[in-house]
């Protein structure tokens, strides 16, 4: 079984810059998904069970808190590992954040050699 990466974010561009940067994992045996809204990436998460999620916050349909939350109370999805990436950095967001279970807040603009050396981690990949 592949380990899997989701991608939850409403904007193209940035979907676009996380793909390219976490591209280099597929050559791990890691599966890329991506969603464009809270919606979807929650569908996908239960469907596809990935090991790690970059989730957004602000989003239609359902915001990245709710996602959060949702997968975190949930037994069989709660071991799965969620960076949430967002432009929400005050104290406040960060604070909800860890309520709602994030395992890793980064706000934006974000490093994403950050966000793929923190996925590498996590999937266990010894990038070369």
């Amino acid at each position: 079984m592949s380990k899997k990466i989701l991608i939850v974010d409403d904007e193209p561009h940035i979907r676009l810059l996380l793909e390219q940067t976490l591209d280099i994992l597929e050559d791990y045996d890691v599966e890329l998904l991506i969603a464009s809204n809270g919606q979807e990436g929650l569908d996908l998460i239960k469907e596809e069970r990935p090991t790690v999620v970059l989730l957004d916050v602000m989003m239609p349909l359902m915001n990245g808190f709710d996602v959060c939350k949702t997968v975190k109370a949930s037994p069989e999805l709660q071991d799965t590992f969620i960076i949430m990436l967002t432009a929400k950095g005050q104290e406040f967001d960060r604070a909800t954040g860890a309520e709602v279970g994030a395992d890793v807040y980064m706000t934006k603009p974000f490093d994403p050699d950050d966000v793929l050396d923190r996925a590498a981690e996590v999937l266990g990949v010894e990038l070369d």
